[in-house]
């Protein structure tokens, strides 16, 4: 049995990780097993046919590497005679949003690539024995609950597009039902089949063939040059040093991390574990450092350079902004650039062992596309139909081009020792749930699950988003200083969902799942 700690979105895919550990694999094996995992436990907010970032640190070694199995544009075959691409609208209460889904809305899936690779490089266990918590979950299902439930019936449409995709939800009537079992013997298949053969079943062998039928027949992009092009990217992590720790995040082409340390940055002068937590001071200084963080990312996302984007000097004129704007009324001030809304639908897994093994992994597949690949069990991405990746016009990319994310899996580390993990959902408020995280563990001294569950704030378009449980003196505060204020009257899977691990001050492990996301830890003990 190996000592460790699991986060997880939900109590299935963590204890998949857990049974891992106990048998013993290691932090990379439990990580790897519980995204498997949450293809079935998490099935409306994450599927196999999707992509996503791992962010791996072992301490022995002081060897951090960033695994990017993102998607990537298809294309290399051509444009289909008819492209199956179109609009869903998705009703939100208080707004509506439009999605596309189809076969042409899929883009090269990098998941099952990215979660072999890093199970190659860094676990311990066959790919077999890792896959089989999900294999037997997959088999005997596992109820949505209600927090899967609500993000289903927010998808209806898509989810209920085709017969066979709804009838994995649940019957007429009963769609989506708090007490619906998910069951899909098709994907336990599908990943036994994975753990005999590996990966290059979904890029050369039988589920790439049917794959390509699919796509093929039906209007898709996606082509066997396509497939047998993708590759694994492995990064250097984007490092900088806060207080006494060192930053660890996911580079670019990905825009969350480099976007997390501008303003870890902006915060260096700020002794914000002096404020009182919470109240208008301490809240004000978050919004306006959000709002310097979003007028410098045009200029990042324009000449798309690291080194330009986090220089000094830049960073001292937003500072001195800062830094003026917090003696001042709220407004007037310059109107943010609208914000990216990256894919909404994103789940997060964190793991440490005792040995100081730490894992961060954040996977997606958008909303869905809509249909399930014939006899697999697979559900596949629409990242090709999130009209907020690409603002140039739909299918513009360049076959083998990376598409970006918002995503920032991190580590913290403190003299060479891991700290914590963590990593968020939450579209583009993943960036500012991993902030609050941070800044409440390091600054305010919390433990994580209090760092964790701790109200948030998020600040974009001239408006203060303050979750339930702000103190209601500090609002008002806030509103007399001239802040176009919504509050929110509990907490909410909108300020994301960022499930944590890692060592306390005594050395001991501790972690956190997070409750607006239905959050789970569990601890193993050797």
């Amino acid at each position: 049995m190996t000592a460790g700690i699991i986060a997880a979105g939900n109590a299935a895919t963590t204890e998949a990780g857990a049974d891992i550990l106990r048998g013993g694999g290691n932090a990379v094996d439990a990580a790897v097993a519980a995204a498997f995992a949450s293809f079935v436990a998490e099935p409306t907010l994450v599927a196999p046919g999707g992509g996503g970032f791992a962010l791996f640190y072992e301490q022995a070694r002081g060897d951090a590497r960033l695994y990017d199995f993102f998607c990537d544009f298809p294309g290399r075959g051509g444009m289909p005679a008819q492209l199956d691409f179109f609009p869903i609208s998705i009703n939100y209460g208080p707004t509506h949003q439009i999605f596309h889904i189809g076969r042409g809305s899929v883009a090269v899936p990098g998941m099952v690539a990215g979660l072999c690779k890093l199970h190659e490089d860094g676990g311990r266990l066959p790919l077999a024995v890792v896959l089989a918590p999900a294999v037997a979950l997959a088999r005997r299902g596992v109820a949505l609950g209600e927090f899967g439930s609500y993000v289903g019936s927010l998808l209806h449409p898509i989810f209920s597009n085709e017969p066979d995709l709804a009838g994995l939800f649940g019957a007429p009537g009963h769609f989506l039902d708090d007490n619906h079992i998910y069951r899909n013997p098709d994907l336990a298949n599908t990943f036994e089949a994975l753990g005999r053969s590996g990966p290059d079943l979904f890029y050369k062998g039988e589920i790439a063939q049917i794959l390509l039928a699919d796509q093929q027949r039906h209007g898709g992009l996606i082509s066997a040059a396509d497939l047998a092009a993708y590759q694994v990217h492995v990064r250097r992590p984007l490092r900088r040093r806060y207080r006494r720790c060192e930053f660890l995040t996911n580079p670019p082409p990905s825009r969350g991390g480099a976007l997390i340390a501008f303003a870890l940055a902006l915060l260096a002068d700020y002794e914000i574990g002096q404020l009182t937590h919470g109240n208008a001071r301490h809240l004000g200084l978050l919004a306006e450092v959000m709002r310097q963080t979003n007028l410098a990312r045009p200029a990042f996302e324009s000449s798309g350079d690291l080194d330009i984007f986090l220089a000094p000097d830049h960073i001292a004129q937003h500072a001195h902004d800062l830094a003026c704007r917090l003696h001042r009324p709220a407004r007037p001030y310059p109107v943010d650039p609208p914000p990216d809304v990256y894919p909404n639908d994103t789940t997060h897994i964190s793991v440490s062992d005792a040995a100081g093994v730490m894992v961060s992994l954040t996977t997606t597949a958008g909303e869905g596309a809509g249909f399930i690949l014939p006899g697999t069990g697979l559900l596949l991405n629409n990242i090709l139909g999130e009209a907020d990746l690409h603002p140039l016009g739909f299918h513009r990319g360049q076959p083998g081009q990376r598409i970006g994310s918002m995503m920032a899996p991190s580590l913290i580390l403190r003299d060479g020792r891991p700290v914590m993990a963590v990593g968020s959902g939450g579209a583009n408020r993943i960036r500012t749930a991993i902030l609050q995280v941070i800044l409440n563990h390091l600054d305010f001294g919390m433990p994580l699950d209090q760092a964790v569950d701790a109200a948030r704030v998020h600040f974009e378009e001239g408006v203060l988003q303050i979750e339930g449980g702000a103190k209601p003196a500090a609002v008002d505060w806030l509103r007399r200083w001239g802040y176009d204020i919504v509050t929110w009257p509990h907490k909410h899977m909108f300020f994301g969902g960022a499930h944590a691990v890692g060592f306390d001050e005594a050395g001991a492990l501790c972690g956190a799942g997070d409750p607006r996301r239905n959050g789970a830890v569990v601890y193993v003990h050797s």
